[in-house]
């Protein structure tokens, strides 16, 4: 759909699950997961919907493509090992990278705009914390650290800031589990300076910036169904986009803003 919630289209029609669809840097391709053989693996398509294809195809869950800002991967988390662990494929040769290797579940990558690190959420603590290492896996770095759940990291366009939801206000923190009235919050890179943008009594989650920084789109339940909304960095002027009694999840913006 375009960024106001017109020109609504449906992309695919499998009787399958098709989720958390991640734009090319160009705009014209559009990776996602999808369990429509039996396993959830990643797909790859034209921004129309045509020219499907199936980029991995292993027992397991591979799910939430990320793709690199510089086009040339795109991470995904995946439990093909045992435990999900982020992974990194390059988009030309296939070329697979195990990037974390922890008996927690790593889950939800994102990239920074410079293709050079990945932020993640984790439970490898004991709650789902916010982290960031090195595009090989290296030099993990721990942004948050509260007796919550916090998840769906997103850097900003200009890297100086992560959107990510968080039930750290809500008083039904489980550790480990990804339950409870989520909100939305904001930090600096290095996980200072941490602010709330939402409150709202049901659940708002899966974040995601506009390409020049100005807004935040994400997912709520808080008008009875999820439907997409969003607004500007710091909470205001908040727009609901779709209407529909289903689920509307996993927004995303292309390169261009649509």
């Amino acid at each position: 759909m375009d960024a106001d919630g017109g020109n609504l289209q449906q992309l695919t029609d499998d009787p399958g699950f098709d989720a958390a669809p991640a734009w090319s840097p160009g705009g014209t391709q559009i990776a996602f997961g999808s369990d429509r053989d039996g396993d959830w693996d990643i797909y790859v398509m034209d921004a129309d919907g045509g020219n499907l294809q199936q980029i991995t195809d292993v027992p397991g869950l591979d799910n939430r493509p990320a793709w690199s800002p510089d086009g040339t991967r795109i991470a995904f988390a995946s439990d093909r090992d045992g435990d999900r662990d982020i992974y990194i494929m390059d988009t030309d040769s296939g070329f697979l990278q195990r990037l974390t290797n922890d008996p927690g579940q790593d889950i939800e990558p994102a990239w920074s705009p410079d293709s050079t690190r990945v932020v993640f959420a984790s439970n490898r603590d004991g709650d789902y914390e916010i982290y960031a290492m090195d595009a090989d896996g290296g030099n993990v770095q721990r942004l948050t650290n509260t007796a919550a759940a916090n998840a769906s990291p997103a850097w900003s366009p200009d890297g100086t800031r992560i959107v990510f939801y968080s039930n750290r206000d809500s008083g039904a923190a489980i550790p480990g589990v990804l339950i409870g009235d989520y909100e939305i919050y904001i930090m600096d890179a290095d996980g200072g300076n941490v602010q709330r943008l939402t409150n709202d009594p049901d659940m708002d989650r899966h974040p995601a910036w506009s390409p020049d920084g100005t807004r935040i789109v994400f997912a709520s339940k808080r008008d009875g169904a999820f439907d997409i909304y969003v607004m500007d960095t710091e909470g205001g002027n908040v727009q609901r986009l779709t209407d529909h009694p289903d689920v509307d999840s996993h927004p995303a913006y292309t390169a261009g803003g649509g």
